[in-house]
């Protein structure tokens, strides 16, 4: 299928431990090619198919979809406009619900191999947007754990789980920010989402009610010692036609909307695999740090 002419880009967007294959096959095919988050089972998956990508010169696109969320392109713009002056640091919350029961059907996903886990998937993408926002990360200082040893399936089994469902990091950035952050897979209670970032004349929030990539997000801003208020997203950041979807499909469709727009005007892509990797090795560090108990310092 990849090989058709008539194909112009090839979507895998499949269970993360057979992303490699498909994605492989249509940049060998010399394929656009987009591929979900996370790019790669492992570090050494996505870098491989990053190669690959820049070997076949082909355009790439990774399901990092928060940075094209308006609201964070917003917010971005704003803080690089220096609305809130010189950004001193930057705090990341994402509790999510965990089930008390699962499908057998996702019974993969409770191995650490297979990829798929609160470090990757939730930290993953709320850990990007944080880095949209103010920068990557030049070192950091990570526990990542697994609170729940064991998942019950609706058929009666219970399994042994050793992907990690606990995230919390502290992190600098190269302009000299102070970053903190938690990740976690509640096991009850409410979920909450809050991404902020403090600057020396005021503070910039996004707030969700789902997911920082999932949207809608919304935008506060507060000035000196002032109350955030909420600002109005401009329409130059909405690219998808009026009536799009809400939640999920929305910042996919922005996605598409972006590549497009740079590969007509001949640019690069900046949410391709390049972007995964560095995601990809950011995340390795974090499990490195909690297995060697210091911080990582990152290229």
């Amino acid at each position: 299928m990849a090989a058709d002419p008539e194909v112009d880009l090839v979507v895998v967007s499949l269970k993360v431990p057979n992303h490699y294959a498909p994605v492989m096959a249509a940049l060998g095919a010399g394929k656009d090619t987009f591929c979900e988050w996370p790019l790669g089972a492992n570090l050494a998956e996505a870098e491989e198919m990053a190669a690959k990508g820049h070997a076949k010169g082909v355009g790439t696109i990774v399901g990092l979809q928060a940075r094209s969320d308006p609201a964070l392109m917003f917010a971005r713009d704003l803080i690089e406009k220096g609305e809130i002056g010189e950004v001193l640091g930057a705090s990341v919350t994402m509790y999510g619900g965990a089930p008390a029961e699962r499908g057998p059907e996702r019974a993969w996903s409770a191995k650490r191999s297979a990829g798929a886990n609160t470090l990757t998937i939730m930290g993953g993408h709320h850990i990007d947007a944080l880095c949209a926002l103010i920068g990557e990360l030049t070192e950091v200082s990570a526990r990542v754990t697994t609170k729940a040893p064991h998942w019950r399936l609706t058929d009666g089994t219970t399994i042994d789980v050793d992907a990690p469902d606990s995230v919390s990091f502290i992190a600098t950035t190269a302009g000299g920010a102070e970053v903190s952050g938690h990740v976690f897979a509640l096991p009850s209670g409410r979920g909450e989402v809050r991404l902020t970032v403090f600057g020396s004349e005021g503070s910039i929030a996004l707030a969700t009610p789902q997911g920082t990539n999932i949207g809608p997000n919304s935008v506060f801003v507060g000035k000196g010692g002032g109350q955030p208020e909420e600002r109005d997203i401009p329409d130059k950041f909405k690219l998808v036609p009026e009536g799009t979807p809400p939640g999920p499909p929305y910042n996919v469709a922005q996605a598409y909307a972006r590549f497009a727009d740079a590969k007509s005007e001949g640019l690069d892509f900046d949410v391709d695999f390049d972007a995964a990797v560095r995601r990809h090795r950011m995340l390795d560090a974090m499990e490195r740090s909690t297995a060697e108990g210091k911080t990582i310092a990152l290229g």
